[in-house]
């Protein structure tokens, strides 16, 4: 039995959603397009954001195909769901069982989900972003869940002799009134239709709930801990050999010859050899083969687009393209606040490299990968292979992190042109040295922040943003939208930022007039949207203003920001951190608390930090890493409104907590010569245990609303702006660029680029604990 989510207005808990034509049952709901509810009065003039919010966005454009996901119940009492949307260790495959489980009234373990293969009908409903997935998908889930429990209970009604009233749905079991009984397998085929109906349903109300808001493990957590999680590279597709890619001494860099190509292919383990656009691939028996091949290789390169440019360059680029900000107010009794910071590139590296598999043979293609926007790369490797889209297959599959680069399908194309051009089936793995070089990177920007105050109030705030183009080529998640997204005018990826710009951001104070603006140069360098995209620079920098307001105007930080706050709900987990986190306790010198807040994607946060940069602390060898000063406490208060699962909203705030802390401290990327010096994790200094806080505290705060907030990059950016915050009033000075370790001379040795990659390392054993 399939059933499917009816055309409504979403605030309200009765629906319509259809008993889909199947041998089981399946369900599916039908959200429509109702009109949006009212947005909550902000005093003074509300910005874009306040009054409709990427989210708003993203969840309305998903609402025409929200019927076209189903929950399906199995004769073996096992519900089941594709969910169209990408794992990327978010927790989305638990908080989306949770839902089904709860409405449909069946055991947490007895409910399967898996992602779903690239479906072209769907069109913007399988874009992974913008901590979306919840939102959009929280009452078609639940709808389907509600129909598929209500058909059950029509059928064991017909066959118990009973009414539907008269019965009870708990535990995956019908009841009758007399104790008779029956399971849902045993009902499954029995609720099925032959025709697709409507079916009127009413969801839980959230007082009813038994599984959604406890806190529960996550499904997949024993084959994460156990390995037995299936990652790409850990998929045994039939004749799918290692391949990895040589690439060029400088970024986008191509290929014109490999000059000892008969050497490289007499070498053990070597099948093929292929000269691709983005470099010269080998596929052998073993991934370290691969290696020694790559490594053995002698390639005439092209050189790529920023060949010779080094970080100076584009910083000098990016003060080049700032734009004039606009005249303040000319009251003789002002006073003018300006600060200017800098925010070098920085990877979007996660644990599980850019990887994919790929069949591409007799007019098909067949590719397997991690993919946050699967109806795009399917489109895309069409259209590069010469195909059509229905005769491309894309299956998704889980990855070991993202922060935004799986929205782009790098792997996964170069892994179908690869294939193509070999004949033969491909597992492709990009090195180490691939992601942090040649990868997706939080593009470079400076960011002007501009305030006047007089006689206790802030006049006018203004924010200019200026930054290395963001892509947004993958447009919402379907060819046409990254077609239009690759325009050469304001329609293209330029008109994209400044719309996720708008709809992102926003300063939550009663500052006067407040603006903020966002210019955009330079197409050469691979970007992406970087978990939380503008937020974390945009905040932070926002922050340091609001601290130098505080000081300007000789008032507590925290209290300059209390009483200035234009959102009860922003006040009150400023208040829930000042107060667990003993907000202006003595502490020694060279050491500070940081306080900044951060509201977006419907849920609000606030993030206190210690920080110790005393010599002590700074000046620790650390093998292989940098030392520098040391978050020692976070205490982070969020409030998301309804909380599906709140052990898995706590772990998605640590993680954001450590993210948040790198790109203040530690993580950058070095430009130098047209290419970047760091090539894996003992150079690309991301927060380690070394220099995780001692201390963390999360505090999910309660809340009355019916409707979950995003949640999965909610603790990135006020953690970056406390960090700052607490490293300036450490120091007693504002820092000009972030990370503050960003350091000539280097910190470490750089590893080469001829050849791209190192020598597989042989002396592991000795390096561990």
């Amino acid at each position: 039995m399939t059933t499917q989510p009816a055309r409504v207005t979403i605030g309200r808990r009765t629906f319509v959603g259809y008993v889909v034509a199947g041998a089981t049952l399946v369900a599916a709901a039908d959200l429509g397009t109702g009109p949006a509810g009212p947005a909550a009065a902000a005093p003074g003039v509300p910005q874009p954001a306040e009054l409709y919010d990427l989210n708003d966005f993203l969840t309305e454009a998903a609402m025409p195909t929200a019927n076209l996901i189903t929950v399906e119940v199995h004769e073996d009492g096992t519900a089941s769901f594709a969910l169209p949307r990408m794992e990327v260790g978010q927790g989305i495959t638990t908080s989306t069982a949770m839902l089904i489980a709860e409405e449909l009234e069946l055991p947490l373990d007895r409910v399967r989900v898996t992602l779903a293969d690239a479906r072209p009908e769907l069109v913007w409903n399988q874009l992974t972003g913008g901590s979306n997935t919840t939102i959009s998908t929280y009452t078609p889930v639940r709808v389907a869940a509600a129909v598929a429990k209500q058909a059950l209970l029509e059928a064991a009604a017909i066959q118990l002799g009973d009414t539907v009233a008269n019965l009870v749905a708990r535990g995956g079991v019908v009841q009758a009134p007399d104790g008779r009984s029956l399971t849902y397998g045993e009902l499954a085929r029995a609720a099925a239709s032959r025709t697709t109906r409507a079916v009127d349903v009413r969801l839980k109300d959230p007082g009813q709930f038994r599984v959604v808001g406890t806190g529960q493990p996550r499904i997949d957590a024993l084959e994460a801990v156990t390995g037995r999680k299936q990652y790409a590279t850990d998929l045994q597709v039939p004749g799918a050999l290692p391949t990895m890619v040589c690439r060029a001494p400088t970024l986008n860099g191509t290929p014109k010859r490999l000059r000892n190509q008969r050497e490289v292919l007499a070498m053990p383990g070597v099948t093929d050899v292929a000269l691709v656009d983005t470099g010269v691939a080998v596929r052998a028996e073993t991934f370290g083969q691969c290696i020694d091949a790559i490594r053995a290789m002698h390639v005439d390169w092209a050189d790529g687009p920023v060949a010779g440019l080094s970080d100076q360059d584009v910083v000098a680029e990016l003060h080049g393209a700032e734009v004039p900000m606009p005249t303040l107010p000319d009251t003789p009794l002002a006073q003018t606040v300006e600060l200017d910071v800098l925010f070098y590139f920085r990877s979007n590296s996660a644990m599980d490299t850019n990887s994919a598999i790929a069949d591409v043979r007799d007019g098909k293609a067949t590719v397997w990968s991690g993919l946050k926007s699967p109806i795009t790369a399917q489109e895309r490797i069409a259209e590069e292979l010469g195909l059509t889209p229905d005769a491309v297959t894309v299956h998704v599959v889980q990855g070991g992190g993202s922060f935004g680069r799986r929205l782009f399908f790098d792997g996964a194309l170069e892994a179908a042109k690869i294939s193509q051009a070999m004949g033969k089936p491909v597992k492709l793995m990009w090195h180490r040295a691939d992601d942090a070089r040649v990868g997706r990177t939080h593009p470079m920007a400076t960011s002007r922040v501009r305030a006047v105050h007089a006689g206790g109030q802030v006049l006018a705030f203004q924010q200019s943003h200026t930054s290395v183009e963001t892509d947004f080529r993958h447009g919402l998640g379907e060819l046409i939208t990254a077609k239009v997204a690759d325009l050469p005018t304001g329609l293209g990826n330029l008109g994209f930022s400044e719309t996720v710009f708008e709809l992102t951001q926003e300063v939550p104070y009663d500052f006067g007039a407040i603006v903020q603006t966002l210019v955009e140069t330079d197409d050469r360098f691979n970007t992406g949207s970087m978990r939380n995209i503008y937020s974390p620079d945009v905040r932070a920098a926002g922050e340091l203003m609001v601290d130098q307001l505080a000081r300007a105007m000789k008032q507590d930080p925290y209290e300059f920001r209390r009483a200035h706050l234009r959102n009860d709900r922003v006040r009150a987990v400023l208040d829930a951190v000042a107060d667990a986190g003993r907000w202006g306790r003595s502490m020694p010198s060279g050491t500070a608390q940081g306080i900044a807040i951060h509201k977006e994607y419907k849920g609000v946060s606030a993030c206190l930090v210690e920080i110790d940069c005393r010599p002590r602390q700074t000046r620790r060898d650390i093998r292989d890493g940098v030392g520098g000063p040391r978050a020692t406490k976070v205490v982070f208060a969020v409030d998301v409104g309804l909380v599906v699962n709140p052990r898995g909203l706590e772990a998605q705030m640590q993680g954001g907590i450590n993210d948040g802390i790198a790109l203040a401290l530690t993580s950058s990327l070095h430009l130098r010569d047209g290419h970047f010096l760091e090539a894996s994790w003992d150079n690309y200094f991301y927060t380690r245990q070394w220099n995780t806080p001692p201390e963390v505290d999360v505090i999910v705060m309660p809340s009355d609303s019916g409707q979950p907030g995003g949640a999965g990059e909610a603790g990135v950016a006020a953690t970056f702006a406390a960090v700052a915050c607490a490293y300036a009033r450490a120091v007693g000075q504002v820092p000009s660029y972030f990370p503050v370790n960003h350091r000539d001379p280097l910190q470490f040795r750089p590893k080469p680029v001829v050849p791209p990659i190192p020598q597989s390392p042989t002396n592991g054993l000795r390096k561990a604990w």
